[in-house]
């Protein structure tokens, strides 16, 4: 990775999309950024919704019917901005593997 796509990464991102500096990484990250503030907030809205039983990122594609490779990032950009946090609790996903649940920081569960 160049320099000058860590330093588009690091100034820009959870704010904007990220990408991986190939060309098409790029345009798909371009033609997000128009509408990512709005997916960041639905997403935000749900898991608010949610209160301490939270969400998966399945839980939030289904809630808000919406492709689950659209939404998922969102998770992760909400995370990077601090706005919400890995709940320790899991659930199954829809390939059976153990998802994070999802959730407002003062819903997070102390270590056991």
């Amino acid at each position: 990775m160049s320099d000058h796509i860590k330093e588009d990464r690091a100034d820009g991102y959870p704010h904007t999309p990220g990408h991986r500096g190939v060309d098409t990484s790029i345009e798909a990250a371009d033609q997000l950024a128009r509408k990512l503030g709005r997916l960041q907030r639905m997403a935000l809205e749900a898991i608010t919704r949610a209160g301490a039983a939270g969400l998966t990122a399945d839980e939030l594609a289904e809630r808000l019917d919406m492709d689950r490779y659209s939404i998922q990032p969102r998770t992760s950009e909400l995370k990077r901005m601090g706005k919400i946090v890995d709940s320790r609790l899991r659930r199954k996903n829809c390939t059976g593997k153990s998802a994070i649940v999802w959730v407002l920081p003062h819903f997070k569960r102390e270590a056991a």
